[in-house]
């Protein structure tokens, strides 16, 4: 009688446990998805309730709310120094980028919880870091219309955060506090792995879950050899005991899947990207959005699960191969800032989709695409998974960077970017580059008209420097960050995203009545300018014909022109 008591007061504590920690998600039977407010709550008192679970509190983000931090820790030690001296894998989970997309908003929650109360178990060297929700203010903007293409759940967040900034696009510009805050919380982890949840757009398939990794020749080195050897591969057989058939991520809408398609390209701009440069290994799960919520939500559960699973068993060669690539890339005298997909070699990925068809449109009246899920098919289909190195600068032995260009230096000091101050004024011998030409697009694109086929020249000379101005050594950790950021020609350069824009504007000139005078008396006293233009007038009639523009010829070779138009203002110190 004793034993039965025992055994049902057992089991009541069990009930009113469960009961106690159940999910918004599961009280609604998989069809809601947890507020803002509750999510934070939950994992206040999670944290508040077992030893293995603290959370902690970042800078503030555009929505006036701090960023948080969710850490779990088997052995309930919270320093991410200890963390390395150990050994330890550092994963770090990004949920909410796009509020929309809530899938790792609800499924991070019951991880931690059946974590902390020994339901689920991960490895003891792995540890957790969770951000609950990142885009906040998205978050807060609820409504059950803004995602069309989805199916479930009944409300969710907005794409856009309280800037209607996306935020998977402002991981280098950084517009948004939330940005600024996430570099805080990257730096401070320096996770060997980094997950960010999402759904799909897109074709319609027979999979849930779809995962978009780093690219393996971009992150490049020990690490993305390793990564697409072996780690990627034992993250898709572990999902498989889940029963759970993991895809790359499908980037066509109305292609035809006997093509195949090209492996999603991911530069720093995008998360993804952004851990490229730091050699940390990213995954982006995109669940289908058609799928019911339920089900996306248990496939993201196992996915961050199998991550840690994976990482565990392979633990200390992920953190040998991520410190073979950071040295490399110290050493590395030559490094790539853009990339194109090799279109010629390919693996072979099964795939199980619907036949696309067409049929009468009930809206327009004319054909109209539609999946038909009464002729499901499997094949194998080409997946093109290789890049190749498009653009390479040969690395400086450090930047110098005149104190004026604040929101650059702002940036790279929040990267943990190691610098110097000039302690005196000084003029040194520096390479520096001359924009000859550039494209700037016509609308603008997450608040900046980007500046794209950058055309440089390439210079030596005298540059003045003032006391305070930066200089930015290089072998270091940040490296890759500091080479894509500076040179004007990589992908997501800063010179890409407008911050350098104000050097395309040329501040003084002339008024041609006057300049005439002058610069007829500097063509005497330079001959060799002179016949210079006489010979340009030979080969270019338009030029030949062109007052204006031999006017102009003659002021910008002369000591009159401003020096800083057009001129890079990060300067090179050359090995």
């Amino acid at each position: 009688m004793k034993k039965l008591f025992c055994c049902t007061a057992f089991f009541f504590t069990l009930v009113v446990n469960a009961q106690k920690w159940i999910t918004p998600f599961e009280q609604s039977s998989g069809k809601e998805s947890a507020t803002y407010d509750q999510c934070i709550d939950y994992y206040k008192n999670l944290s508040a309730a077992f030893g293995i679970v603290r959370i902690k509190t970042f800078d503030t983000t555009d929505a006036g709310y701090p960023l948080h931090l969710v850490l779990v820790s088997n052995d309930k030690n919270f320093d991410p120094a200890t963390w390395r001296r150990l050994n330890k894998i550092i994963i770090l989970i990004n949920n909410g980028i796009h509020p929309g997309e809530p899938d790792g908003i609800d499924a991070s929650m019951m991880l931690v919880r059946d974590i902390a109360t020994g339901k689920t178990k991960i490895p003891s060297n792995v540890v957790l870091g969770i951000i609950p929700v990142y885009n906040i203010g998205g978050s807060l903007n609820r409504d059950p219309y803004s995602r069309v293409n989805q199916n479930g759940p009944l409300n969710y967040g907005f794409r856009g955060n309280a800037q209607n900034l996306d935020l998977n696009r402002d991981f280098i510009k950084a517009d948004s506090k939330n940005a600024r805050s996430f570099y805080g919380i990257f730096q401070y982890l320096n996770p060997d792995i980094f997950i960010d949840n999402h759904v799909s757009d897109g074709a319609d398939y027979q999979h849930t879950m779809t995962v978009l990794t780093t690219q393996h020749n971009k992150l490049g080195g020990a690490i993305g050899s390793f990564m697409n050897d072996v780690f990627e591969p034992a993250i898709y057989r572990n999902m498989k005991t889940k029963n759970w058939d993991l895809v790359p991520y499908v980037n066509f809408e109305e292609g035809n899947p006997e093509k195949g398609w090209v492996e999603y390209y991911d530069p720093p701009r995008y998360s993804s990207g952004y851990a490229t440069l730091f050699s940390t290994i990213a995954f982006v799960p995109e669940t289908h959005m058609l799928k019911p919520y339920a089900q996306r939500v248990k496939s993201t559960y196992d996915f961050m699960v199998s991550t840690a699973e994976e990482a565990g068993k392979h633990a200390l060669i992920i953190k040998q191969k991520r410190i073979q690539s950071a040295d490399s890339i110290r050493r590395s005298r030559t490094m790539a800032v853009s990339w194109v997909a090799d279109t010629i070699n390919y693996i072979l990925k099964p795939f199980k989709g619907y036949a696309a068809e067409y049929k009468t449109s009930e809206v327009t009246g004319m054909n109209r695409l539609y999946y038909n899920h009464d002729k499901p098919f499997e094949q194998l289909v080409k997946y093109y998974d290789r890049y190749t190195a498009s653009k390479t600068v040969e690395k400086p032995e450090a930047y110098l960077i005149p104190q004026g260009w604040h929101e650059v230096i702002d940036l790279l000091k929040l990267n943990k970017v190691a610098m110097q101050r000039l302690q005196h004024d000084t003029l040194m011998t520096l390479e520096y580059y001359r924009i000859e030409d550039y494209k700037s697009m016509a609308r603008p694109y997450e608040k900046h008209h980007r500046n794209t086929d950058v055309q440089l020249s390439v210079h030596e000379g005298q540059i003045k420097l003032l006391k305070g101005d930066y200089i930015i050594y290089t072998g270091q950790y940040a490296d890759r960050y500091i080479v894509e950021t500076l040179e004007p020609i990589a992908d997501d350069s800063f010179f890409a995203w407008n911050f350098f824009d104000a050097i395309l504007q040329q501040k003084e000139g002339y008024s041609a009545y006057r300049w005439e005078d002058v610069a007829a008396e500097y063509l005497k006293q330079h001959p060799a300018l002179r016949q210079e233009m006489e010979a340009r007038k030979r080969s270019d009639t338009k030029f030949a014909n062109s007052a204006a523009a031999q006017l102009d010829f003659v002021y910008k070779h002369s000591p009159y022109y401003e020096p800083a138009h057009m001129r890079y203002p990060v300067y090179r110190l050359k090995f």
